[in-house]
């Protein structure tokens, strides 16, 4: 079964960038969608970036233009570049992964696989 590992959050000032990376211990060639997602204080964990495995991304609108997610599929790894950041980008960001087409790729419901999370923490 895939394991997936969150790396790189940090502090960073408002208007900065950060790349965050998912390593998965088996190969996420075998995912159908792989997914980041992120939780605020007192709030719900909300949909952040998806990809799919014929190469479809998609995005929340409150990061669309400035946040990416990739891929390398040699290193089994997937990566959301993170520019242009905000004060209420401040969030645990979490890897999700689905083995295949069923569900929505911006829904909770839609992985079935997680991380821990990594912080990310942007100061004003």
């Amino acid at each position: 079964q895939v394991q997936l590992v969150e790396s790189g959050g940090g502090l960073v000032q408002a208007g900065g960038s950060l790349r965050l990376s998912c390593a998965a211990s088996g190969r996420t060639s075998s995912m159908y969608r792989m997914g980041w997602f992120r939780q605020a204080p007192g709030k719900e964990r909300e949909f952040v970036a998806a990809l799919i495995w014929s190469g479809s991304t998609y995005y929340a609108d409150s990061v669309k233009g400035r946040f990416t997610i990739s891929r390398d599929t040699a290193k089994n790894t997937v990566y959301l570049q993170m520019n242009s950041l905000k004060p209420e980008d401040t969030a645990v960001y979490y890897c999700a992964a689905h083995p295949n087409s069923l569900g929505n790729s911006w829904t909770l419901a839609g992985y079935t696989l997680w991380g821990q999370g990594t912080q990310v923490t942007v100061s004003s």
